[in-house]
């Protein structure tokens, strides 16, 4: 076997907090996994797009930002040992004789998996980027697509684009160490929480942020480094500092190859049993966002409920002559041990 050529009892397709704890949960029964992302480290979408930013609705954690939760479930995970693959896609996925999956990834590497594990988010995701000539050349040294160290922005004339949620959140927790900041939105009406606009709009009141109604016309600057952005707006054409921009103009969600495997997708997310989390495909399970079932709710606590469950079924399917019991983690010694806390 070569060196890139991988065995295993489950591959996980997405390394965000479904795809980490889905380890957790296989890892319990005894089940060894790799694990496969498109992105450069674990996290997903909340490493990705709001490392810093507080979520409020995990269990157990009052508040926790999304590279806090990232961490603690690789710590939680660290006892069966993973192995991660980032930067890769998974481009090929084929059935053997035996129900076995072999899958290629556009690194070659060539994974044998007994079940597959899609915890993928909504695919793979891209920003969608301004309509502005030229902006490709100030991608990643000014102009950025989420916020993954407010260090950054710190001191620096912040414009930020959008009416959403992101550029709201955004707005309030960078204004507090920006030089100047200014949120640009096309429409004097926002689609975020309205506990957020009303807090933007106070704080336009107070003269800490500088609302902008209009689009970006043009972006001035040399070397990869923004100088000023032009407006355009009702009121005629106006220019503004600025030293880093947010456009948070959405994602765009791609399905990829995923969508060639033969699976039942449902509006592009792939159709699932709420008893074991398989797809249409026998050892092909899908939890998290990706995955589509009736009264779904696309929250991180649901994709841990999930995992739990797609976990006992994955088990049958690699182990189907061994008996299962079911245990609890705060009193089976054995579980403790696999923990390293017996």
């Amino acid at each position: 076997m070569s060196q890139n050529e991988f065995v295993t009892d489950a591959v996980v397709i997405g390394a965000g907090p479904c795809g980490l704890f889905a380890v957790f949960e296989l890892g319990l029964l005894d089940l060894k996994c790799h694990v496969i992302d498109i992105l450069d480290r674990p996290g997903g979408q909340c490493a990705e797009l709001y490392p810093e930013k507080p979520i409020y609705d995990i269990p157990g954690f009052p508040v926790i930002t999304g590279q806090g939760l990232t961490d603690n479930l690789l710590q939680q995970i660290a006892p069966f040992g993973p192995q991660f693959h980032f930067n890769r896609m998974v481009t090929d996925l084929e059935r053997q004789e035996d129900g076995s999956f072999r899958l290629t990834t556009d690194a070659d590497e060539v994974f044998h998996a007994k079940v597959v594990v899609v915890a993928a988010g909504g695919g793979s995701f891209q920003p969608k980027r301004p309509p502005v000539d030229g902006i490709e050349a100030y991608e990643g040294k000014s102009v950025f697509y989420s916020v993954r160290r407010m260090d950054d922005f710190r001191d620096q004339d912040v414009v930020i684009v959008g009416g959403g949620d992101s550029a709201l959140d955004w707005a309030l927790n960078l204004q507090p160490i920006a030089r100047s900041l200014t949120l640009v939105h096309r429409r004097d009406a926002f689609r975020a929480a309205p506990d957020s606009v009303n807090k933007m709009k106070a704080m336009v009141g107070d003269g800490k942020i500088s609302l902008v109604i209009g689009q970006i016309a043009k972006i001035d600057g040399e070397d990869g480094q923004l100088k000023a952005i032009h407006f355009s707006t009702d009121a005629g054409d106006m220019t503004v500092p600025a030293t880093r921009l947010l456009p948070f103009f959405g994602l765009t969600m791609k399905l990829g190859p995923v969508a060639d495997w033969g699976l039942e997708l449902n509006d592009n997310l792939i159709a699932v049993d709420t008893e074991k989390f398989q797809s249409s495909i026998p050892g092909i399970f899908a939890i998290g966002d990706i995955s589509a079932y009736p009264g779904k709710l696309k929250l991180i606590l649901s994709g841990f409920h999930e995992a739990a469950l797609m976990a006992q079924a994955a088990k049958k399917v690699v182990s189907p002559d061994e008996r299962v019991v079911f245990q609890y983690t705060t009193s089976s010694t054995k579980l403790q041990k696999k923990l390293g806390v017996a």
